[in-house]
């Protein structure tokens, strides 16, 4: 563990309601560290958004919070909020087919599982909460994937290497069609692409600005997903994200 990168972090902790302004001799007293060191850090602070420099003089400097906080707080609030939100409605939706449910976000260039309710079958998969994984792997990150921006889709589908979690090829072309097929139909398919002999169904979870902000996705056994039953999964799947996008402030028009 890099102890530079953790006392550089425990700098901001400093940083109080009374206190919101410290200079460079405040932040060293207060972190017993020599005042070159202490610079060096606040400097990378500084660059990476975390802390603004307000005053810089030839003895001293001062410091205040940065918007990079903000910006990460209010990503860390919007995901607590959908959590909230949407656990009551996958418990009933688990309820009702029996399968496991997964919240999964984009983070960066991944997706990850922000919450899970088990089902009470045997089966037992990879997954659990904070769990991250290709957004090309799996039909939830496939689904956030396909509601991307065009940029950001390029961006990602543009790495020299797609690589596949169960060693099956990946095509680039295959899968910008089937991201294409995704955001015209409205859900996503996949087929043993995360663990083996399992089927993924993910659904689209808006805002109350219509962006897609998280995916639905109901996981199981490939052999539930057949016939009746896959239509009784899809249209509980369906309607419970409708759900949770309304309480979120969607309403579709």
């Amino acid at each position: 563990m890099n102890q530079s990168v953790i006392k550089a972090l425990k700098l901001l902790d400093l940083f109080t309601e009374e206190n919101p302004e410290l200079t460079l001799k405040d932040i060293a007293d207060r972190s017993r560290l020599p005042k070159p060191t202490a610079y060096r850090m606040l400097t990378a602070l500084e660059v990476s958004g975390f802390l603004y420099k307000t005053k810089e003089t030839e003895h001293d400097s001062k410091y205040r919070l940065g918007l990079k906080l903000l910006e990460l707080g209010q990503l860390v609030s919007d995901n607590l909020e959908v959590r909230g939100i949407a656990l009551p409605f996958m418990k009933q939706l688990a309820e009702e087919i029996n399968e496991v449910i997964h919240l999964v976000i984009v983070n960066g260039s991944e997706a990850t599982y922000i919450e899970k309710v088990e089902s009470t079958r045997a089966l037992r998969l990879y997954t659990r909460i904070g769990k991250s994984s290709p957004l090309h792997a799996g039909s939830g990150p496939k689904l956030l994937l396909a509601f991307l921006p065009k940029e950001k889709q390029d961006e990602i589908l543009s790495k020299s290497e797609l690589g596949s979690i169960t060693n099956k090829p990946i095509s680039v072309e295959k899968l910008r069609e089937e991201l294409r097929t995704i955001r015209n139909t409205g859900y996503s398919y996949s087929i043993g692409e995360q663990d083996a002999d399992t089927t993924g169904i993910s659904y689209p979870i808006y805002d109350y600005s219509n962006k897609v902000i998280a995916a639905l996705a109901v996981s199981g056994l490939s052999s539930h997903f057949e016939g009746e039953n896959l239509n009784k999964i899809k249209e509980k799947a369906s309607q419970t994200a409708v759900y949770i996008s309304e309480e979120l402030g969607y309403r579709k028009g």
